[in-house]
């Protein structure tokens, strides 16, 4: 998905109130990440975010914003592994609270992530979890943003791209924008137009490639 087409998906999505959602969760992100090195992505073993790392790693290189580049934790890296490949779980032990880790799931996190996450929680480091309606995360996040499968206009595939693209915009004042769950009144258009979220599902699986059922 290239910057038209996610300039396409953000004025699509205006008015289901989810491009808020995806922008105050990456403003969030951004005020968090402000540690060179400190911003970790983390996700589970049979499923590691690669693609969310390299949109993030871009955005950030763009910006020219280095705390923002994120840090791929790996369960199990491969010996000879490239450097930017071969970060393991010590680095998970060792974040503090000057750090923040983002957790990107697509499904229900396994145990062995959860004890990881709160782990680092304990820390002090600041939890950010990406994920499709998984509550035992979205406890242990300080912030969470939840795609449905089912109710979200947007794939979770173009979700990562959103958050990714908005990381980088300026950060406006104030605390941490809450991205939980919206309500009928933050997300009008996905509560009552079910045809525009038909709609934006199939251009965005369109987009990313997915095939139409």
């Amino acid at each position: 998905m290239n910057a038209d087409q996610v300039a396409t998906l953000r004025a699509l999505l205006a008015p289901t109130g989810w491009l808020d959602r995806t922008s105050a969760f990456a403003g969030a992100l951004r005020r968090s990440a402000r540690t060179p090195a400190g911003l970790l992505i983390f996700g589970p073993p049979q499923d590691e975010p690669w693609h969310m790392t390299a949109h993030l790693a871009d955005e950030s290189r763009l910006a020219r914003l280095p705390e923002l580049a994120p840090t791929l934790v790996r369960w199990a890296p491969e010996p000879g592994a490239p450097a930017h490949l071969s970060v393991g779980l010590d680095r998970l032990a060792a974040a503090t609270r000057a750090e923040t880790l983002l957790v990107v799931s697509g499904g229900l996190a396994p145990a062995e992530l959860l004890e990881r996450v709160h782990d680092v929680r304990r820390s002090g480091a600041t939890v950010f979890a990406l994920d499709q309606d998984d509550p035992e995360l979205d406890q242990l996040a300080h912030e969470s943003l939840q795609v449905s499968p089912g109710t979200a206009p947007i794939s979770f595939e173009a979700a990562q791209h959103l958050v990714s693209s908005a990381v980088t915009a300026p950060a406006g004042p104030g605390r941490f924008s809450v991205a939980r769950p919206a309500g009928p009144a933050e997300s009008p258009g996905a509560a009552t137009d079910r045809n525009l979220r038909a709609r934006l599902a199939r251009l965005l699986d369109a987009m990313s490639g997915t095939p139409a059922d």
